[in-house]
């Protein structure tokens, strides 16, 4: 799993350290790079605004996605990453505390790959991630991948 990344799109800082911490505690060999709005995510995605300097053909190869996101929702994040070719193939974890069955199906109609509800505990937090690791990042197979995640065409 080296070399391999994965963006977090969230925005509520206690979310984000308890997702740092059950990377850490389940020993997730992959760089967890954290965006905290929806538009940073499309930022850091096409190497645009402030990651102008990224490398764009370098995409994470997993994707934790909130709904709830300040700027361009979750949803709209969504859209975008599905209907740009760089991207479209990136697998998409829709990891919210949303219990609208709406935004599960609107999730799943705009190509969400799975949509999580986060547990409140940590425990059942840190299993989550712990699973979503084993297999997006362990078990499924990916394309060809170039560079610690860019894809080869």
């Amino acid at each position: 799993m080296a070399g391999k990344t994965v963006l977090l799109v969230e925005d509520n800082a206690s979310d984000i350290e308890l997702t740092q911490r059950a990377f850490a505690k389940n020993n997730v060999d992959a760089k967890l790079v954290v965006v905290e709005d929806g538009q940073e995510a499309i930022d850091y995605l096409y190497a645009q605004g402030k990651y102008a300097g990224r490398n764009a053909a370098d995409m994470p190869v997993l994707i934790l996605l909130d709904i709830n996101l300040p700027r361009l929702s979750g949803l709209e994040v969504l859209k975008q990453i599905r209907s740009q070719a760089s991207s479209a193939i990136v697998p998409v974890v829709m990891l919210t505390s949303s219990k609208e069955h709406s935004d599960v199906s609107t999730s799943y109609r705009y190509g969400v790959n799975a949509y999580i509800r986060k547990p409140v505990d940590f425990q059942e937090f840190s299993e989550v991630v712990r699973v979503i690791s084993i297999f997006w990042l362990k078990f499924n197979e990916l394309p060809s991948l170039l560079n610690g995640g860019a894809l080869q065409s």
